[in-house]
């Protein structure tokens, strides 16, 4: 975690964009990803260069030779690219440096256009459009220690929190407590290949990237699972170029070298994965309601729809190998709905793969820009059945108010909620009146593959008995008593003293 001094730096140089200018948090966030990506861009040539002196070896970096296609400003800029001497610079020349050099210098990321930053470059802007602003936020991002890649993440997933706090954008970002919670749930293994059809930020991905370096480090003492986590394991589709770029660059600072990261409608014709992946984590969007002739033909053979929360669901048992797994989250309409569609994809899951669990999550977890009630299933794709049973879980805290304000408090069954799921044989005796519990196939079908908590959760009602009508009224009247008692010394009082005024 950051310090409370880091964090009063970033806050400084956000308010430093805001007052300035930059008033939409979106942008901003773009564009410190630009100066974070160059800052860091030096930082690791750095350790490169003198790796290679100190073992006596050759090291060309992407700073050693001048791009042939530069043109006269630009060769003279050259010695002023890295952030060590274009932080000392003055304020005009250095916006100079940045607009003329720099920035289209990153762009193509010296002629490497395949990686997953440069191929979201190209449309990119550099808006910090006043000298005076540029050098303000390079000297305060200058003073940031972040030498090492989890102060770098945990920086970058502050500046990602700006989004919810300021309101807009919030769609972009689920938030962080349950994406982990989700990722303990699925526990990633060295080998999953990892997908977000729906990615934003990619925040999924990266608590995916994180949890396997904390639970699986010697991953990386292995050549082919090493480049397997670097190159192969972590694909985002979104439409948004701009959270492309800021997804992208999350993943690069989270240590990920080459994410696969595609601007993509993942519901279309153009999407051809076809049992890909491994996992899927995926908060997909639910408000969504789509023409039938932008939607590939195979997702509404599963379910005729337009909503985009069950295309999602077809989409996900397509992309998953054999024996893939997924969590996702969904409305609450998702697994109570009435419609032909919503019956259709819950029998697919139940009857053609293996459903495994149902956790409900309270209402405010999406707060303050949305209040709907969600829920996360939790399957595996088989093709050929195997729901015997569903785990139901009613989750009522998550660690934070259920208010727009979201404040913490002590209160949270995240990892309850773990600790279960990762037990669930000791699940099995558990009643309906408890929270959290089993409720066989058979059961469900019977139910018209209803999987709502509320369907099969038992409530257990406290037997009160009361005192007899008689007594109520002889102590009501008892009551009234010692009322007018009151008022009548209480009148006495009052007397007493205008008589002695």
């Amino acid at each position: 975690m950051i310090t409370g001094e880091i964090k009063n730096k970033i806050d400084i140089i956000w308010t430093t964009l805001w007052t300035e200018g930059n008033t939409n948090p979106l942008t901003n966030i773009e564009q410190l990803t630009y100066l974070l990506f160059i800052k860091g861009l030096d930082e690791g040539e750095l350790k490169k260069e003198n790796e290679a002196e100190f073992l006596g070896l050759e090291y060309k970096g992407i700073f050693s030779e001048m791009p042939a296609d530069f043109n006269e400003v630009q060769k003279k800029h050259w010695p002023m690219m890295r952030w060590t001497q274009f932080k000392n610079l003055p304020a005009q020349e250095m916006y100079e440096v940045m607009v003329s050099t720099i920035f289209p210098f990153i762009k193509t990321l010296g002629g490497k256009e395949e990686s997953a930053f440069s191929k979201y470059m190209k449309d990119a802007m550099f808006q910090i459009n006043k000298p005076a602003t540029l050098q303000k936020v390079v000297t305060a991002l200058d003073s940031i220690p972040m030498e090492e890649r989890d102060t770098k993440g945990d920086i970058y997933e502050y500046l990602l929190s700006k989004l919810q706090q300021a309101g807009t954008n919030g769609q972009f970002r689920t938030p962080r407590h349950i994406i982990n919670m989700m990722v303990e749930l699925m526990k990633p293994s060295p080998e999953d290949i990892i997908i977000d059809p729906a990615m934003g930020s990619a925040g999924f991905l990266v608590s995916a990237s994180e949890y396997l370096r904390k639970n699986h480090q010697d991953l990386f003492l292995v050549q082919g699972l090493n480049e397997h986590f670097h190159n192969h394991m972590f694909y985002g589709n979104d439409m948004d170029t701009t959270m492309l770029r800021i997804g992208a660059m999350n993943m690069m600072l989270h240590g990920v070298d080459a994410p696969n990261i595609d601007y993509r409608d993942s519901l279309s014709e153009e999407n051809k994965d076809e049992e890909k992946y491994t996992l899927v984590l995926a908060n997909p969007p639910f408000k969504g309601s789509l023409d039938y002739d932008a939607v590939s033909n195979d997702l509404l053979k599963v379910a005729k729809t337009k909503k985009t929360e069950l295309l999602f669901l077809s989409l996900i048992l397509r992309v998953l190998k054999a024996g893939g797994r997924a969590a996702v989250i969904v409305p609450d309409g998702v697994l109570f709905g009435s419609s032909n569609a919503h019956k259709a994809i819950r029998k697919e899951i139940i009857d053609n793969n293996k459903l495994e669990a149902i956790i409900s999550m309270p209402s405010g977890v999406f707060k303050p820009y949305a209040g709907v009630s969600t829920g996360i299933m939790i399957f595996t794709k088989t093709g050929t059945g195997g729901t015997d049973h569903v785990w139901f879980y009613d989750m009522k805290a998550d660690g934070y108010s259920l208010d727009d304000k979201r404040v913490p408090i002590e209160a949270n069954d995240i990892e309850d909620v773990i600790a279960r799921f990762s037990n669930l044989q000791g699940e099995a005796e558990r009643k309906h009146t408890e929270q959290s519990f089993f409720v066989p196939v058979d059961e469900i079908r019977e139910q018209g593959y209803d999987l709502s908590i509320n369907k099969y959760k038992e409530v257990e009602y406290e037997e009160v008995k009361y005192e007899s009508p008689i007594v109520l009224l002889k102590n009501i009247y008892n009551l009234e008593d010692e009322i007018q008692k009151e008022l009548g010394n209480l009148m006495d009082l009052l007397k007493e003293r205008d008589l002695n005024v």
